[in-house]
């Protein structure tokens, strides 16, 4: 895959911008982490070079100068929550997060829930935190919040939250996703830190939008497409435009809040540190864009991925329409209809002439291979088969499977599970091929090409079970699908 982001460059430059703000600050930086902090498959998406953990990398640099807190709203403890990228509720996450974090060596000092009015959901899990020896702090509610300065700045409003003592001059504050209250732990630990005769700052880190890029860049629009359910949109910066007379690229939320935000600031320290929004970031990535051409192509690719994925949550029932209007809006401003991914039109013209569901994949080269159903094997199984095959170099006539290994898989699954379906999921298909390899040189050649397949953008002509959507994203596969079912059954899964 080509690469258009030095990610090597990305760390240096990043974790020495932190340390310079930190410097600016008189050694105390409170930084409000937005996005995921590892796991970023978006940003590897759209900056190919990228990689998913690469913040995590630059933290662990910073390491012995930081410590991290975790914020959690009560309220989305007890709506139980959950990330759709993973499918788990936010205090389960809380917990995985923590593990990560203890194993890399990283400083967890403890769980803010933030907007606590005794939830019984959001108590049940403090105490479950504490009984595991994490510290919980509580952070209420306050009326008129934002707006009403004289109360938020007042010890009637952030000088009722709990104070996390901390020791470290970093002090990340991440969460399990967005609307968790990171901001305001940030701006009511100033509070605190101030009133105790502490001088602290507080900066922001989101990667996108990038606020040096123009605002109609395929990144930019990217982004925009990602978060099209929050309703965020990118707008040139004003309070920077009449600051320095520079353009910079932010988005709606943070430019709403700022002049709130600025007064709050006046009234913690007198003045303010910052003349805009994008003056609080301390986002490099726009800087380590080594070829523009790649990361404009990626972003397209992702636009169109993320429309795909819009359809199909419709036609599953959920209520996306207006998501679908601006992605299709997104679509047309940058000049590019969904069979602008390669791999779209060879499946569907597959699915014309045979009359059955069929899978396309574009290898890295360039080349497309397809796959359709067969009593043996699902579109997407076929064309899993058949991508291996290409990239091992195996004559495409070559069965790398007998059917004498699927039919007792099939027999199984019918006669034994419960299946209604004996054709091979991808995930069985690897099994099955992974048996194989024990004794077949060729169906061990095609195993070792499966690392090869991590990037690789595939289409399928109707959407695929849960199964094989797990089986390509734990590969790396990068899937999107007509929104078209497969069978007239209700319930699909």
């Amino acid at each position: 895959m080509k690469i258009g982001f030095d990610n090597d460059k990305y760390l240096k430059m990043q974790s020495a911008h932190i340390r310079e703000r930190i410097a600016s600050f008189g050694g105390k930086l409170y930084l409000e982490f937005g996005g995921k902090l590892f796991d970023d498959y978006h940003a590897s998406r759209v900056l190919p070079g990228f990689l998913p953990d690469s913040k995590l990398k630059m933290l662990l640099e910073l390491r012995e100068d930081m410590e991290i807190i975790i914020a959690i709203n009560a309220n989305d403890i007890e709506k139980s929550k959950v990330r759709g990228d993973i499918g788990i509720t936010y205090e389960q996450d809380i917990l995985r997060l923590m593990d990560v974090y203890n194993s890399l060596g990283l400083s967890v000092c403890g769980v803010v829930m933030t907007q606590y009015a005794a939830q019984p959901s959001a108590a049940a899990f403090e105490k479950r935190l504490q009984k595991l020896g994490v510290r919980v702090f509580r952070h209420y509610p306050i009326e008129g919040y934002p707006a009403n300065i004289p109360l938020i700045v007042s010890d009637d409003g952030f000088g009722k939250n709990d104070f996390i003592d901390t020791t470290r001059s970093l002090v990340v504050v991440t969460a399990p996703g967005p609307g968790s209250g990171k901001m305001a732990v940030c701006l009511s630990q100033l509070y605190h830190e101030h009133r105790r005769g502490v001088r602290a700052g507080y900066a922001k880190f989101e990667t996108f939008p990038v606020w040096n890029l123009p605002l109609k860049h395929p990144v930019n629009l990217a982004y925009e497409a990602a978060t099209t359910d929050l309703n965020d949109v990118n707008m040139i910066d004003p309070f920077h435009l009449e600051a320095y007379g520079k353009t910079a690229v932010n988005y709606n939320r943070d430019i709403e809040i700022f002049p709130v935000l600025n007064t709050i600031f006046e009234r913690i320290f007198g003045t303010s540190p910052y003349k805009s929004p994008t003056d609080m970031g301390v986002n490099m990535a726009g800087c380590c864009i080594i070829d523009d051409d790649v990361v404009c192509e990626a972003s397209k690719q992702e636009v169109i991925r993320r429309y795909y994925k819009a359809l199909v949550a419709a036609k599953k029932g959920e209520n996306v329409a207006q998501e679908i209007l601006s992605l299709e809006l997104l679509l047309k401003q940058l000049s590019i209809t969904p069979t602008y991914r390669r791999c779209v039109q060879p499946a569907l013209d597959l699915a014309e002439k045979t009359g059955a569901p069929a899978a396309a994949m574009e290898l890295p080269d360039g080349r497309i291979v397809t796959g359709k159903t067969s009593p043996l094997l699902g579109a997407a199984s076929a064309m899993l088969l058949n991508a291996l095959k290409a990239l091992a170099g195996i004559n495409p006539e070559i069965d790398l499977i007998s059917p004498v290994v699927i039919e007792p898989i099939q027999d199984l699954k019918v006669n034994h599970l419960g299946s209604k379906n004996p054709r091979l999921h991808t995930d069985e298909v690897l099994l099955a091929l992974s048996i194989s390899a024990a004794t077949s040189p060729i169906a061990e050649h095609a195993m070792q090409a499966l690392e090869n397949l991590r990037g690789c953008d595939m289409h399928s002509t109707v959407i695929l079970s849960d199964a094989d959507m797990s089986t390509c994203a734990k590969l790396g596969v990068q899937v999107t699908s007509e929104p078209m079912r497969q069978t007239k059954a209700l319930y699909y899964k």
